[in-house]
C-alpha cells in the first residue's frame, strides 16, 4: 500500500514504519465497525500525503484544462510491478491523485479535501497523470519493438 504512493522503496518502508508507530499509539481509537484492514489502510494513506505535504517539493497548483484521457495497454505485455514503477515515477502531485482516485477509489471531493486543493485542481492533476502514463506506455511499447 505504501509503496502506490511513495517514490521508491526508501519512501515506502518510511511511511509504513510511521504508520505503524501511528497505529499503534491510536489502536484505542478502532472501535471495531468496518474492518481493521480499512482502518489500517487509512492511516497508511493519510501518513503518505502527510509526508508528501511537509516535502518543498509537492507543488499542487490548478492546471491546464482537463482531457479525459483514456490509457490502453495489453496487460500480457507489462507486469504489475513494471506499471508501479511508471506510476511512480508521475511528480508528486499526479502520482497523489493517480492513486487516490484510480487505485483506491476517493472521489475528487475526498481528494481535494484530502490534499486541501479544489475539486477542478484535483482532476486536472488526474488528467495530467494519465497523459503522461500514456505516454510513458507508448515509449515503453516503442522500445519493446525496437528491441
Amino acid at each position: 500500500m505504501s509503496l502506490k504512493y511513495s517514490r521508491n522503496q526508501e519512501d515506502a518502508e518510511d511511511v509504513l514504519q510511521d504508520s505503524f508507530l501511528i497505529a499503534f499509539d491510536k489502536i484505542h481509537q478502532y472501535n471495531f465497525k468496518g474492518s481493521f484492514e480499512g482502518w489500517l489502510k487509512r492511516i497508511v494513506i493519510n501518513t503518505a500525503l502527510q509526508k508528501y505535504r511537509t516535502q518543498p517539493s509537492l507543488y499542487l497548483v490548478q492546471e491546464e484544462p482537463m482531457y479525459n484521457e483514456e490509457i490502453h495497454f495489453d496487460e500480457s505485455t507489462i507486469e504489475v510491478n513494471e506499471l508501479l514503477e511508471l506510476i511512480q515515477k508521475l511528480p508528486d502531485r499526479y502520482r497523489l491523485v493517480f492513486n487516490l482516485y484510480v487505485l483506491d477509489n476517493f472521489s475528487h471531493k475526498e481528494i481535494s479535501e484530502m490534499l486541501k486543493i479544489s475539486i477542478g485542481t484535483s482532476k486536472s492533476n488526474l488528467s495530467r497523470a494519465k497523459q503522461l502514463l500514456k505516454k510513458a506506455l507508448e515509449d515503453r511499447k516503442k522500445k519493446l519493438e525496437k528491441a
